[in-house]
């Protein structure tokens, strides 16, 4: 085994100097993906995009996701240093031809490059964290980046409201360039050398199949809930096959090849896999919620958007207060109790929205989005951190971007699994009552069931994570005698 550049150490006075430079970073990207949403509305009309403006969004999410694990695995090759700050190269780069879009799909074009960038920054963040941070400290670091990341889903519907009333929609690409190229300085002068693995083929069938079977299967979940579609659409029927066959195809081959891209030893720690499926149960109900909530708001409360968006504010906020809160707590109480507990909360505050009603106030809204953020926001962090702690240091990129692409997969899943069971049920109801799919009791009962099932998966969470055990001797684990460091 040869040398490798040192991590910093825990007790560095530099940590939190790099903490607040990828602090700085998350809060940019964060940032432009809330943004982006108030303005489709706009961008559809100025470019004539009609129903197709979806595909700003979507060409987005479908690259950061299809491409997390790819890009986890090539930065334990290169180095987390090197990779985020070509990430913040490329993304800064996609901003700025964004905002000088011509029409629909160069835009789509442009997002697709900026979600690349995108994606090597969500991918090595939390793997940055795990060099820079002793294991005792990650949860309270990891509680500063949730806060960062609730501060930046909060703030971008409000100035991207003020760019777009004053400078119009090319604005909020363009703004991400003087300070991306500021966020890209520091993290030139600021972020260390990471350990590298440097005696391993890239496994390049593997990241194909992965790559493929992924974009296919995420865009046959989008298009499922689609009224003009359906999940008996042999578009959307063809596309979840392909995808479900070509991701069975990878698994396989990365059991049979030497150097693969995903090391499914990995799964063998149970602490990190369970800390992995307990986040997608979470973030499953947490993509599912943030369909149906703006629906309710609107359609059935009858609230103007500019309402509506203020009382969605509580859930962001309150994870922002309560993030750091948990990421404290971790380093003091054991991580299957607060993780646990945390989503015990939170599926209470799922059950309590499942009795939602067309003569709720706003406040009703808010003490329950405050309460399922309440325990979100104690569970997240710890968990994150009993992951990255589980890790292999060989295999900490690629773990850390596993954390990213369950998060982005969850809100995927959960949005196409609370549509088709809200429509599904409310067109049953109106079947057997002879009324309209539209009306406000087939709304709300599909509403309500949609909630339960939320409640279900995130109980389902809080046992896995209770059962994760207690990890020993973390970090320093290998996974294979033949990963050596570079």
């Amino acid at each position: 085994m040869s040398s490798t550049p040192s991590t910093v150490s825990s007790s560095s006075p530099n940590k939190w100097i790099i903490l607040g430079t990828l602090m700085f970073g998350t809060f940019m990207s964060t940032l432009d993906s809330s943004i982006v949403n108030i303005a489709l509305p706009t961008i559809r009309r100025e470019l004539g995009a009609g129903d197709s403006v979806e595909w700003i969004v979507l060409c987005y999410l479908l690259t950061t996701t299809s491409t997390l694990l790819i890009m986890g695995k090539i930065s334990d090759r290169v180095g987390r240093r090197t990779l985020y700050i070509t990430g913040f190269c490329v993304f800064v780069l996609g901003s700025l031809l964004c905002g000088l879009a011509w029409n629909l799909w160069s835009l789509v074009g442009f997002r697709v490059l900026q979600g690349l960038g995108a994606s090597m920054i969500y991918a090595v963040g939390p793997a940055i964290i795990g060099d820079t941070f002793a294991p005792q400290e990650r949860g309270q670091a990891m509680g500063l980046m949730g806060s960062i990341v609730a501060a930046g889903s909060s703030a971008g519907p409000v100035i991207g409201g003020f760019l777009l009333g004053k400078f119009g929609w090319s604005s909020i690409f363009f703004v991400n360039v003087p300070i991306g190229l500021l966020a890209i300085w520091r993290a030139w002068t600021i972020l260390p050398e990471s350990p590298k693995v440097t005696n391993q083929r890239f496994d390049m069938a593997g990241a194909g199949l992965f790559l493929i079977g992924v974009t296919t299967l995420l865009t046959g979940l989008d298009f499922g809930p689609e009224p003009a579609y359906g999940w008996d659409n042999p578009l959307v029927v063809a596309l979840l096959t392909t995808g479900a066959v070509l991701l069975l195809l990878f698994l396989l081959w990365e059991r049979r090849v030497r150097e693969p891209m995903l090391q499914l030893s990995l799964f063998r720690i149970w602490p990190y896999t369970s800390a992995i499926l307990a986040a997608f149960c979470g973030f499953v109900a947490s993509g599912g919620n943030l369909f149906i909530i703006p629906f309710f708001l609107q359609q059935l409360l009858g609230l103007p958007p500019e309402r509506a968006g203020m009382i969605l504010l509580a859930g962001p906020v309150t994870l922002s207060l309560i993030a750091p809160l948990g990421g404290y707590l971790s380093s003091r109480v054991s991580t299957r109790w607060l993780s646990s507990t945390g989503l015990l909360i939170t599926a209470c505050g799922y059950f309590a929205f499942s009795f939602l009603d067309t003569d709720w106030g706003w406040q009703d809204v808010v003490w329950r989005s405050s309460l399922v953020s309440l325990g979100f926001g104690l569970f997240q962090s710890p968990n994150s951190s009993s992951a990255l702690n589980a890790a292999p240091i060989t295999q900490r990129g690629i773990a850390s971007s596993m954390i990213a692409f369950m998060r982005n997969l969850g809100f995927v899943v959960g949005i196409a699994m609370a549509a088709a069971v809200w429509y599904s049920t409310r067109n049953r109801w109106a079947l057997a009552h002879d009324a309209s799919p539209e009306s406000t009791e087939a709304q709300l009962l599909g509403m309500h069931n949609a909630y339960l099932i939320m409640s279900g998966l995130v109980l389902t969470g809080a046992l896995i994570s209770f059962l994760r055990g207690k990890l020993t001797s973390p970090v320093s684990r290998p996974i294979q005698a033949e990963n050596t460091i570079s």
